[in-house]
């Protein structure tokens, strides 16, 4: 029986339009946010765990490759079907199932966008603290594939830290819950936590349990700009000296400051080679105190601005200009390669200085922003593919990039994942040992090597 008698089998098994074979329907499923692209034969589109079992029992016993994808916002290739084969798209499972206030849990499918469930939340005086960029495209599902994070990650931690439980179906059809609806659990190992991270590798995650917070009264924030990265960076250890834990602290260099006033037209940013901002929550009284503590501090550096923000309709005009970098990059007409690197808090320095090199020895203009609580910087390598060579040139760039993220201590990703886009330096970043245990995991819960094949593993 030939591949498309095949899936027309299985179209017949679901519910009707949730196997999609037409090529060019299938064609909008072949990538994501990065480079790369590749037609699945068959886009499968469940509204329940039944289907999504049925669809993985059929490709299990056909050996048909599966790519699980949320909403396609990844920035690694890693929703690519590599080997062609089904697109598994979890896109329609978007039902918020519960918020139970007095348990503080959610329970959700994995295609609830982020942003929908944190207004959701929010609304009964809950907190779902993780906050990806992409919070208002991307899926709940897609963060913990990836494990995203963003800026709250310095005092509230990313999206493994509040997965309770899971429901998953693994690579022969099998429906597994994992975990639990409580805040602690020691039965047995932590097996639910082992699917946050995996890249759509180990399993098809399709509903899970989300712990919740009490949502901070009050948001006060400072946006401030500095003549020099030096100061700013000085200004970070000045800020963790204080003894204070901001819920976000965010860095930018001059590039990026550049693209942004352009985009923007903000006179505030003109002159300005580095910023920060800096933003506490919590009671009302002690936020207006410590921000105010914090500015007295700042201002012995002699920043060139100040910018107070007070409750969170100010705090988020502040972080709009945040979010329009990337977009601000964008405009330049080059090509933005956002490599997500971390390094530890106190090589930040290192790890702007070396940006600088990498812009001179390479000639590629290298834009760095991101989160300076946690060292989780986004080097941006910006490329103009028109150039003579510019392939081969931005290759040595990212090599050079990742030789010294690693030799600073730091890894290749904070949230992003490994993918297809740092495939070829994931045996750099990682021992013989933890490759081969890698292996065995795989090895284990998908045996025939059919969930998302191609990628790291």
């Amino acid at each position: 029986m030939n591949f498309q008698k095949l899936l027309r089998r299985l179209r017949t098994r679901l519910p009707k339009g949730e196997l999609r074979l037409e090529p060019d329907f299938c064609e909008k499923y072949g990538g994501d946010k990065w480079f790369a692209h590749r037609r699945p034969e068959a886009v499968s589109l469940p509204r329940s765990v039944d289907s999504v079992s049925k669809v993985l029992q059929f490709a299990s016993k056909h050996h048909i490759p599966v790519t699980p994808r949320g909403t396609g916002f990844g920035y690694v290739g890693g929703a690519v079907p590599a080997s062609g084969g089904i697109v598994l798209c979890l896109e329609r499972m978007n039902r918020i199932k519960e918020i139970i206030e007095d348990d503080f849990v959610a329970v959700i499918e994995p295609g609830v966008i982020t942003a929908k469930l944190q207004e959701a939340v929010e609304k009964r005086g809950l907190f779902y603290p993780p906050d990806p960029a992409s919070r208002a495209d991307c899926s709940l599902g897609g963060n913990i594939a990836t494990n995203a994070g963003g800026p709250r990650c310095l005092k509230y931690g990313v999206t493994r830290d509040y997965v309770l439980g899971l429901e998953v179906v693994m690579a022969d059809g099998t429906i597994t819950r994992l975990g639990s609806r409580t805040h602690k659990n020691k039965t047995g190992f932590d097996l639910h936590r082992l699917f946050v991270g995996s890249e759509g590798m180990l399993g098809v995650v399709t509903e899970a349990t989300l712990k919740l917070l009490p949502l901070p009264p009050f948001r006060a924030a400072l946006s401030v700009g500095f003549a020099t990265m030096n100061a700013a960076t000085q200004a970070l250890k000045v800020i963790f000296k204080s003894g204070l834990l901001p819920s976000a602290l965010e860095i930018a260099d001059a590039f990026t400051l550049a693209a942004a006033q352009k985009r923007t037209g903000s006179k505030m940013l003109s002159g300005c080679n580095a910023h920060i901002i800096v933003e506490l929550d919590g009671q009302e009284r002690s936020v207006r105190g410590e921000i105010k503590m914090l500015e007295k501090l700042l201002r012995e550096l002699k920043p060139l601005f100040v910018q107070y923000a007070f409750g969170a309709e100010a705090c988020e005009k502040i972080w709009q200009l945040r979010r329009e970098f990337s977009y601000a990059l964008r405009d330049t007409g080059l090509t933005k390669l956002n490599e997500d690197i971390v390094v530890p808090r106190g090589r930040l320095k290192d790890l702007f200085r070396f940006a600088g090199e990498l812009q001179k020895k390479h000639g590629f203009p290298v834009a760095c922003f991101g989160h300076a609580g946690d060292g989780n910087i986004h080097v941006n390598v910006m490329v103009d593919f028109k150039q003579p060579k510019a392939q081969a040139r931005c290759d040595a760039a990212l090599d050079d990039l990742f030789k010294k993220v690693l030799e600073l201590g730091g890894v290749l990703t904070g949230e992003h994942g490994i993918g297809l886009a740092k495939k070829n330096w994931w045996p750099l970043a990682t021992s013989v040992e933890s490759r081969a245990l890698h292996r065995k995991v795989k090895d284990a819960l998908d045996p025939e090597g059919l969930l998302n094949p191609g990628k790291f593993i």
